[in-house]
């Protein structure tokens, strides 16, 4: 018999993720963050009777340098950055 409180949990993040800075051989610098999107209660493990959570999470990104020999032009560069 399934259990009535799985399904998705509310949550309150208590630290605000930190970015990370890595810095690549090729010169790039990137910040990096994973943010929680949602949690989910699965049951609970057979063995061990503790609960089962699966996280949904996302990787954020943002280029802090980008070296200029590394910035390829596609030909289109009167089109705008977002076209």
């Amino acid at each position: 018999m399934e259990n009535d409180d799985n399904g998705v949990i509310g949550f309150n993040v208590e630290e605000e993720p930190k970015w990370v800075k890595v810095t690549l051989e090729d010169g790039t610098i990137l910040q990096i963050k994973m943010e929680i999107v949602a949690i989910e209660k699965n049951g609970n493990d057979p063995n061990t009777g503790l609960p089962v959570y699966m996280i949904q999470a996302t990787n954020l990104m943002r280029m802090l340098k980008v070296p200029k020999d590394l910035i390829k032009k596609s030909g289109n560069e009167d089109r705008g950055l977002y076209r």
